[in-house]
């Protein structure tokens, strides 16, 4: 991995000293859903930080968070075993030759965990002796402490650094600044986790990209995305938009009145209309799927329509899909395939309901074998994979493409022009810190 490219300032975890030391490792391990892991992408992308660790002489402690077990309304926290970490325990015992130890503390009711109790004591002096090959915490956000703001807070942060003597940070996905992500940071010498590093260097061409650059941007909500569009539209050449945020920009340009569409959103969307107006940089899609309902795809309650239709109509059901037939336009197809840079944060269609707009997007990116092909994680990665398992694969093994394990903390670092002002990346900068 050439680190040259990093920020001289970010403290690596090549450079630590480890041997026999325990070490608190942040991954982003959020795979689970219903009990089950959905995909464990996330989770193999940390394998080389963790044999790095074992191979300097580390003793690891692994954390994550699963879900959001916290209610927003009322700050009660769900210890709701769906959202627990044993199935990641289960594939990594699996996947390598150790046994795994996960302490069981007890929930205060609905308060979440409150405490680190002694009762992890003995498994920490296992794994120092090499009784125990991994300690695993509970999901992070069972605990009280980790999106408090009160002393519950620093309560959380000083139990958890009583536990190890150095951190190490691989959850890029994790970008928000809580506990287990910043302050502990600021507690015990910290450093940078490969796969942080590799995301970052990846990031570097996702903001520094060759020429010509075609960004492909999707979402259900365009509040959390107007942010990272203004930016990115200042930085590419040809920016493609799909699901609820192009059904607003649409809405906006073209004036229809298109369902599941707030007046917030559209308030939003003309900015963007306004700023396309002078560099008409936006390639449209004209085919699209309209349903009158979104409760699925119901047999006579959709139908392929187009952007003339319903301009002229001014009026239009859900638009729940873009159809194929948009990617084999002259234009768009130059956009995507004449691109020596293609960054894709997109589902373009109502899953799992209509899909055919992305499968058409994803094949015709891979048609494009010069340009670098730089995928967000989450959605995107997982809708890939399924729709698309062939080229999937075919990325995986290829130097032109990457797949990102947090697409939310690549929009972060477009919207700050750096992922270097990320509260947790900026936590792992400057002078090693420590306690005295």
């Amino acid at each position: 991995m050439d680190t040259s490219k990093l920020d001289s300032r970010l403290r690596l975890m090549q450079t630590a000293d480890m041997k026999g030391k325990v070490v608190l490792v942040r991954v982003d391990h959020n795979v689970v859903k219903k009990g089950k892991i959905k995909d464990p992408y996330r989770i193999e992308s940390t394998i080389g930080t963790l044999y790095g660790i074992v191979e300097q002489g580390g003793r690891p402690i692994l954390m994550t968070h699963v879900g959001r077990p916290k209610d927003k309304k009322t700050g009660e926290i769900r210890c709701d075993e769906n959202l627990s970490v044993k199935p990641i325990i289960q594939y990594l015992e699996a996947k390598l030759p150790i046994d795994i130890y996960c302490p069981d503390f007890q929930p205060d009711g609905s308060k979440g965990i409150t405490h680190i109790d002694d009762s992890i004591q003995p498994a920490i002096e296992d794994l120092k002796q090499g009784k125990t090959g991994m300690i695993y915490l509970p999901n992070t956000r069972w605990f009280q402490g980790e999106q408090a703001k009160g002393p519950e807070r620093d309560a959380f942060c000083e139990e958890l650094a009583s536990l190890a003597d150095i951190f190490i940070n691989d959850a890029f996905g994790s970008w928000q600044a809580h506990v287990s992500t910043y302050d502990i940071a600021k507690r015990l010498p910290s450093y940078a986790g490969f796969l942080l590093q590799k995301e970052l260097i990846h990031l570097d061409l996702v903001l520094n990209p060759s020429r010509p650059y075609t960004a492909i941007i999707a979402g259900a909500k365009y509040d959390t995305k107007i942010g990272p569009l203004r930016a990115l539209y200042k930085k590419v050449d040809h920016l493609i938009l799909g699901g609820l945020i192009y059904n607003t920009y649409l809405a906006a340009k073209y004036d229809i009145d298109i369902e599941g569409i707030s007046e917030d959103e559209l308030a939003m969307a003309r900015e963007l209309v306004e700023m396309d107006s002078k560099e008409k940089k936006i390639v449209e899609l004209p085919e699209l799927v309209e349903s009158e309902t979104m409760e699925g795809r119901l047999a006579g309650k959709w139908q392929k329509t187009s952007l003339a239709e319903i301009a002229k109509k001014k009026k239009a059901g859900y638009v729940v899909d873009v159809a194929p037939e948009s990617f084999a336009l002259p234009d768009v197809q130059s956009a995507i395939l004449e691109a020596r840079t293609i960054f894709v944060n997109a589902v373009m269609g109502f899953m799992p309901y209509f899909p055919e707009g992305s499968t058409a997007l994803y094949k015709l990116i891979f048609e494009n074998s010069e340009a670098m092909k730089l995928f967000g994680g989450g959605d995107t990665l997982q809708e890939l994979k399924n729709l698309a398992p062939g080229q999937y694969l075919k990325g995986l093994d290829s130097n032109d493409t990457y797949y990102f394990t947090g697409g939310g903390a690549v929009l972060a670092a477009i919207e700050h022009d750096s992922p270097y002002h990320m509260k947790p990346v900026e936590a792992l900068m400057g002078a090693v810190s420590h306690v005295d």
